[in-house]
């Protein structure tokens, strides 16, 4: 047994998720019922169109308070504010609105992202929606949609893949993205770009796409989405360092997929190829 396995088997996880699935359920219900307000204040991050909403920072502020109340010694990693360092050696990595911009606009596809780490490895994940439809894993439990299990699709090949992927906000890698999904769609059955990486990890894992890619990401982006996705049975890689390329995928087109992918991207755009 590694010392992180034996990390894990010391934290009562079933608290851990308990809470992380109680945590969404209320920050949903904030940023569902918030949004009015929040579009009276809307800033920019590191390019102008790339969104913050003050339900962002709320939501996050909230999530801290909680988390904080219920377990002051462990550590918080999120978006919107600085690292909060733990003792605990559990970690909690927050998305407050995954999809800004699909939230800003009124478009449905956008949640609450939270997991929870113990020693550097990811044990739980639960993704929200403003709707109240919870995605949430914990390590060896299976994944679940509300009380349904989840299961990746099995399509035969890539050629009948329906992959999802994103783009960034920096006009030189949503350049490089473009040129990549244009080299991609003639291999696939259709590329789709729904604009919430984590609710894109959680569609793979529910068999609704076939596959997710995505680089220039961050771990508050992912950390949820990749627990669910072990756990409904995806197949998973990650990236060496912040910003590389994440790829989720059913097992049947995994390895194909990633082939593609590493014939396309580049090293010099910062993805190991």
């Amino acid at each position: 047994m590694t010392t992180s396995q034996r990390a894990v088997a010391t934290v009562d996880l079933d608290h851990l998720y308990t809470l992380a699935r109680e945590l969404g359920t209320e920050a949903a219900r904030l940023i569902r019922s918030g949004r009015e307000a929040a579009l009276r204040d809307v800033d920019t991050k590191s390019d102008p169109t790339d969104v913050v909403t003050a339900m962002d920072r709320a939501c996050e502020r909230l999530l801290r308070e909680r988390i904080s109340a219920a377990r002051p010694d462990d550590g918080v990693h999120g978006e919107e504010h600085d690292e909060l360092p733990g003792t605990s050696g559990v970690r909690w990595i927050i998305d407050p609105i995954d999809g800004t911009v699909n939230y800003l606009y009124g478009l449905n596809h956008c949640c609450v992202s939270i997991a929870v780490e113990v020693d550097g490895e990811l044990v739980v994940g639960v993704v929200t929606t403003p709707a109240g439809e919870q995605f949430h894993a914990r390590r060896g439990g299976g994944a679940f949609v509300d009380d349904l299990p989840l299961h990746p699709a099995q399509p035969p090949r890539v050629g009948l893949a329906l992959v999802a992927t994103g783009f960034g906000y920096l006009t030189e890698r949503r350049a490089q993205q473009g040129q990549v999904v244009a080299a991609l769609l003639p291999q696939v059955r259709d590329i789709r770009r729904l604009g919430s990486a984590a609710l894109d990890l959680c569609n793979v894992a529910a068999g609704k796409v076939d596959a997710y890619y995505e680089w220039g990401t961050h771990i508050w982006d992912w950390a949820a989405g990749v627990v669910i996705c072990r756990e409904a049975g995806a197949c998973v890689r990650l990236p060496a360092d912040d910003e590389g390329l994440v790829v989720a995928a059913a097992p049947t087109v995994a390895g194909e997929l990633h082939e593609i992918l590493d014939g396309l991207i580049s090293p010099e755009w910062g993805v190991p190829a």
